[in-house]
């Protein structure tokens, strides 16, 4: 089954339909909207801070702990194997 479809010309051919914007106009923007309970606020230093150094640190050390640490284990249960 089939449907046919009419198509009507448009003789106004440069009027847009009213829920279409031209490309040349810019989007609305947010004026200024306040941080919700899991949005990070926007911070008002530019510098590092004492956090930013224990955050970095971190990073870095734990997984180089962890790697460690995982090494120590894995050596400790082969030498328990008695072989």
């Amino acid at each position: 089954m089939s449907s046919a479809t009419e198509f009507h010309a448009n003789s106004d051919a440069g009027e847009l339909p009213a829920r279409l914007r031209p490309a040349s106009s810019h989007a609305p923007k947010m004026v200024g909207q306040t941080a919700g309970p899991f949005d990070v606020t926007a911070g008002t230093s530019k510098e590092p801070s004492l956090r930013d150094a224990l955050v970095t640190g971190l990073l870095v050390i734990y997984p180089t702990v962890a790697t460690v640490a995982a090494i120590v284990a894995g050596l400790f249960l082969a030498g328990a194997n008695g072989t």
